[in-house]
């Protein structure tokens, strides 16, 4: 029967694994974000240095494949990656939130509290399991998604708000005070 001997791996090979999967983990999520919110040369770009990072790293677990250091090093780089990635992702904050917000307190008014605050809203009027609700909804960029709960917290305490990813908004004012929008500029150009 042939056995396999250990080979004699330098004691920094699991930590240059290790930092490899940091590094190209977290590119990885921005990438799959990209992707979804449809940069295509950003995300190419990043798949690239991801790709080579990871070629590297597999490169040195599959070198040092009966050493379980290095299989360890692949492992933990992957985990804390993931960590790092979730960490780097919720700091860009990428992309848009659909903002519903469902007020049983009559004598609230979201919509108009919205409005003053610069937000562009839709109300509606809808029926709860108690009797008549304001039904507001709106888009905002997710970065201000934090500011826009405070607020929403502050005029509406009580009121059910649910927040789901939308992919485009186009003609109109994402956040309060910030001009035109995004594609403001080309909205308002005539044909």
């Amino acid at each position: 029967m042939l056995r396999c001997a250990p080979m004699e791996m330098a004691w920094y090979i699991p930590l240059l694994i290790f930092f490899a999967r940091i590094c190209d983990v977290p590119i990885g999520t921005v990438r799959v974000i990209l992707v979804v919110q449809g940069h295509r040369w950003a995300s190419a770009i990043l798949g690239f240095f991801e790709v080579m990072i990871w070629a590297l790293a597999v490169g040195g677990v599959i070198h040092y494949l009966t050493n379980p250091f290095a299989l360890v090093a692949y492992g933990a780089g992957f985990s804390a990656g993931t960590l790092i990635g979730m960490m780097v992702e919720e700091k860009i904050a990428i992309g848009l939130r659909m903002v519903r917000i469902i007020n049983p307190n009559r004598e609230v008014n979201v919509a108009a509290a919205l409005r003053d605050a610069g937000y562009k809203v839709t109300k509606i009027d809808g029926e709860g399991q108690k009797g008549p609700v304001e039904i507001t909804f709106f888009t905002v960029k997710r970065r201000r998604l934090r500011e826009t709960m405070a607020l929403v917290e502050k005029v509406a305490p009580d009121a059910f708000v649910t927040i789901e990813r939308t992919d485009k908004a186009a003609n109109m004012t994402l956040t309060p005070h910030n001009g035109r929008g995004q594609w403001g500029r080309f909205l308002t150009m005539r044909k």
